[in-house]
């Protein structure tokens, strides 16, 4: 009978074995679901974090596509934009000036002495061909009275008829040399235009044919007095050339000052 009762006591007792494993299993399951939420919230965090990347990164675009391109440009405008010009001395301008003519030491001479006349010690191309050209009409002026004191010394008639006719082309040439620097205001003042370049330019080259004019004649007469006439007329007609050699290149003269015809 007691055996009875012990073996009804023991019918109601758990394994414990069989207790520990069942709360290892729903351990087990309880871990690996909180496992594969966390996975799963994780990649969903991961997917709305990519997606909001790739939205951000297609709304800078064109903002960094516009700023690339305006960073471009600039730089390609600071590689190529000249720089700015840096105005030489005066003294270096008219040689710069001079070293277009046939005869640049004359020409840088004989303005030398003038260039305080311009204002605001400017170093215009313009203005020194001014000066080029009022040098050559005071250097005309000074021998324009030459035929006339040769005739009044010879007494061959041959060398008296060639030296009245250069009387008549000097004075020509003072005239046209005249309209020349009548053709600006004054010195200092910018007044070169295409037109007046062309004038200029008929004026200039008609004074130094009647010089050579009056040469030939003299030549042709066979007068005694041919090679003064031609020893006193070189300068003028150098500086004449000047003016003309500097005329011709007034528009790369120019450029090369960072200037523009008016």
């Amino acid at each position: 009978m007691k055996s009875t009762a012990n073996f009804i006591k023991g019918y109601g007792k758990v394994n414990p074995i069989e207790d520990e494993e069942e709360e290892a299993a729903a351990v087990s399951a309880s871990a690996s679901a909180s496992a594969s939420a966390l996975a799963s919230h994780q990649l969903s965090k991961k997917n709305t974090f990519r997606k909001r990347s790739i939205t951000l990164l297609l709304l800078l675009f064109p903002t960094l596509l516009i700023g690339a391109t305006i960073a471009a440009f600039i730089i390609h405008n600071s590689s190529t934009t000249k720089s700015p010009y840096s105005r030489p001395s005066l003294t270096d301008s008219t040689r710069s000036v001079c070293s277009v003519t046939q005869y640049p030491e004359s020409c840088f001479t004989s303005i030398s002495s003038s260039l305080s006349s311009l204002k605001n010690n400017s170093s215009n191309p313009e203005l020194i061909f001014t000066l080029s050209l009022r040098v050559a009409a005071e250097e005309l002026a000074n021998i324009s009275s030459l035929p006339k004191r040769l005739i009044s010394e010879s007494n061959e008639t041959r060398s008296v008829s060639a030296l009245t006719d250069c009387v008549s082309l000097f004075d020509d040439a003072l005239s046209q040399l005249n309209n020349s620097v009548a053709a600006y205001v004054g010195v200092g003042e910018k007044v070169l235009t295409e037109e007046k370049t062309r004038d200029l330019n008929a004026w200039i080259s008609s004074a130094m044919t009647d010089q050579d004019t009056c040469l030939e004649g003299l030549e042709e007469m066979g007068s005694k007095v041919v090679d003064e006439v031609r020893t006193k007329v070189e300068k003028s007609k150098e500086y004449m050339s000047n003016s003309l050699a500097i005329l011709a290149n007034i528009h790369s003269l120019l450029v090369k000052f960072g200037l523009t015809m008016h």
